[in-house]
């Protein structure tokens, strides 16, 4: 491939970046990860992918990284440790915003999320609503990916269903079902995308096979785990101390318990109108026996 046929992926290291790097090199795509650290680069250098070191809010350093590239994946890193996540997510979609348009390049891919279109009552999710607002300003082919509920958020309860035959759930009630995707699902979903051609705005919407409620959930885990294992509902009283404990800050409990509240009231929901929707393979089963603990 030519120069111009390589593709910038920001989020390598993480689930969904990672698995946009891995689809588009089985697709024999030249592929250049950035990362903020050089090390964690090194596993992607031995790929063949080149890898270009900077921070996402350091717009010279951004606009290099996509210099002679053909398109890129973007997303927000969350940033659930600062006091103000949403100010964190402006500053990257702004530095981004720039480095996109001094770059040059052709078309974008862009994380989001199932709620996006709504601009309040969304909690964490109002991160994405901002990327989107600074990249709607961009006059490029762009394809916002939102995404359903991650199957990967119920990687935090799988020592606790199997070591306790429980599975405790922000989500309620136990017998709702609501759109959950895989992240190798949105990581494929965005490459074959990025590799397309397009004019204009693309709002792809993505979950998978089928809706899944939490008591779903727990009949996955009873499987994996050869158990039985009970969905029990976590009480909003309990959200913020439990929330403290995965490290996040006094704003991001917050942001998390109003989206979590959104989902439960059926607030956060995909647009529908005037996007395109799409189902992924990977099932719950599937999901559910990729994390559990191995004996």
């Amino acid at each position: 491939m030519s120069q111009k046929d390589i593709y910038v992926v920001l989020g390598a290291t993480g689930q969904t970046g990672g698995a946009v790097a891995n689809t588009l090199i089985e697709h024999g795509a030249s592929v250049r990860v950035v990362v903020r650290n050089a090390s964690k680069g090194e596993i992607w250098a031995q790929r063949g992918a080149e890898v270009a070191v900077a921070d996402v809010t350091d717009v010279g350093a951004m606009t290099q990284a996509f210099s002679g590239a053909k398109g890129a994946y973007l997303l927000n890193p969350p940033d659930y440790q600062a006091d103000d996540m949403f100010a964190v997510a402006d500053n990257v979609g702004a530095a981004l915003q720039e480095a996109v348009q001094n770059a040059g390049l052709s078309k974008l891919v862009v994380l989001s999320s199932v709620g996006a279109h709504l601009p309040e009552g969304t909690g964490n999710i109002r991160t994405t609503w901002i990327f989107e607002q600074r990249f709607r300003q961009i006059d490029l082919p762009i394809a916002f990916v939102r995404c359903a509920y991650f199957m990967e958020n119920w990687a935090s309860v799988a020592s606790v269903a199997a070591s306790e035959g429980v599975m405790p759930s922000f989500l309620s009630p136990l017998d709702r079902a609501i759109p959950m995707v895989a992240a190798a699902d949105i990581g494929r979903v965005c490459a074959e995308s990025l590799l397309e051609t397009w004019s204009g705005i693309r709002t792809l919407e993505l979950q998978g096979p089928q809706s899944y409620s939490p008591n779903d959930v727990a009949a996955a885990f009873a499987q994996a785990l050869g158990r039985p294992v009970q969905a029990v509902e976590v009480p909003e009283s309990d959200w913020a101390q439990l929330l403290a404990q995965f490290g996040n800050s006094p704003g991001a409990i917050v942001g998390w318990s109003e989206m979590l509240r959104g989902f439960n009231t059926g607030h956060i929901v995909f647009e529908d109108e005037g996007t395109t929707h799409l189902k992924g393979r990977v099932t719950i089963e599937d999901a559910i026996a990729s994390f559990v603990p191995h004996s």
